[in-house]
């Protein structure tokens, strides 16, 4: 009976190291169901952001003054990436598609936007990146709303 006992303390103590193991890689590849990136992922986008989007939506991700209203030439500013923005309306397939194809390519029907394409400069990976990036600073219930849109998708 002892031996017996051993060995179920034995396969006890494996399986959780296996759903721990499990566990801390989902956690280190990025993301985890809750929608949290590792701080490598952050991190990077956040780099990526300051090198890439920074000068048209803001350091603070504030977008261009009066966003809303057309310039002179009938496009659009900038808009913020803050929960003051839009951006946490859109599912992650929508933000993905507009950040590497750019607006017009997703709006269609000639619409016309100053917001080109990533495709050929960003891969996958860092698109994503600078997307957790960017919902990581939103407030919860603009994450949560986001991620749910998402999911529903």
């Amino acid at each position: 009976m002892r031996k017996d006992l051993r060995n179920t303390v034995w396969i006890g103590a494996l399986l959780a190291g296996v759903v721990l193991a499990i566990f801390a890689a989902w956690n280190y590849a990025g993301s985890t169901s809750s929608g949290r990136m590792s701080a490598e992922v952050l991190a990077q986008g956040r780099q990526v952001y300051v090198d890439q989007c920074a000068s048209c939506h803001g350091a603070g991700l504030e977008g261009q003054p009066d966003w809303k209203s057309p310039l002179p030439s009938g496009r659009l500013p900038a808009p913020p990436h803050d929960a003051n923005g839009h951006t946490w309306h859109h599912p992650d397939d929508v933000l993905l598609r507009i950040v590497k194809e750019g607006t017009a390519a997703i709006v269609g029907g000639g619409y016309e936007s100053d917001m080109a394409g990533f495709g050929d400069v960003l891969s996958d990976a860092e698109i994503r990146a600078v997307l957790a990036y960017i919902k990581s600073t939103w407030p919860e219930r603009e994450r949560s709303y986001q991620e749910s849109v998402s999911q529903a998708n």
